[in-house]
């Protein structure tokens, strides 16, 4: 039945949506098209941050296209909602989403899928924490801290890999989620299984933005 299904995957460029679509199309769904909601002057992720540039370049390694799309947040679901249905029309009728317990977000998901009549899949839904990093480790992913939140990780966390090392450091505070789902965090994978060659790149500068220290990610 799932080999039948022509998808789209939400992507952030970070550990969760990667690994929920590597299982998705390990199982043998067709993700035909990547996509990223993007700042108004696109230059970076509204979800992560990340530079958009970054994105297209990891996109082209896992060899699906990508569609970014500019948006403010208050006009985020209308943005998404209209780029939904252009996938649609092309006969993608199921979407692909990195979250793992926070019932706001599967409320969101359910609710636009439910309206634009498209069946949604979210591979990493109920996961114990530990479970969801094992398996993105174990998988050969390689990802890098990209982003933290103010006040709840320090900007030393930045650049660093996501681990077994990391996995059992985070694991020794107990008020961070481990794998960042309230946003303490947020990653960049820039290796793994289906990319074609890792995406080369470099770390720039240090900054604060809303409320986040942030690491500039620089494709090589």
């Amino acid at each position: 039945m799932k080999r039948r299904l022509k998808a789209f995957c939400c992507v952030s460029g970070g550990k969760d949506s990667i690994l929920s679509l590597y299982k998705v199309r390990e199982s043998g769904v067709n993700v035909s098209r990547l996509i990223n909601m993007i700042s108004e002057d696109g230059t970076h992720s509204r979800s992560h941050g990340i530079d958009s540039s970054c994105l297209r370049v990891q996109a082209d390694e896992i060899g699906i296209p990508i569609i970014q799309r500019s948006t403010s947040w208050e006009n985020y679901e209308d943005e998404f909602k209209k780029l939904v249905l252009e996938l649609r029309a092309e006969g993608i009728t199921t979407g692909v989403f990195g979250d793992i317990d926070v019932q706001e977000h599967l409320d969101w998901i359910t609710g636009v899928c439910g309206e634009l009549k498209i069946k949604a899949l979210l591979p990493l839904w109920g996961m114990k924490r530990q479970k969801v990093m094992q398996e993105f480790i174990d998988s050969g992913f390689k990802a890098v801290i990209c982003s933290v939140k103010d006040g709840v990780m320090g900007k030393e966390w930045l650049g660093r890999k996501i681990d077994n090392t990391f996995v059992s450091e985070l694991g020794a505070s107990p008020e961070i989620d481990l794998c960042g789902e309230n946003g303490e965090y947020h990653t960049f994978v820039y290796d793994g299984p289906g990319f074609k060659r890792k995406v080369n790149i470099e770390k720039g500068e240090v900054f604060s933005r809303g409320g986040r220290w942030v690491l500039e990610i620089i494709p090589g």
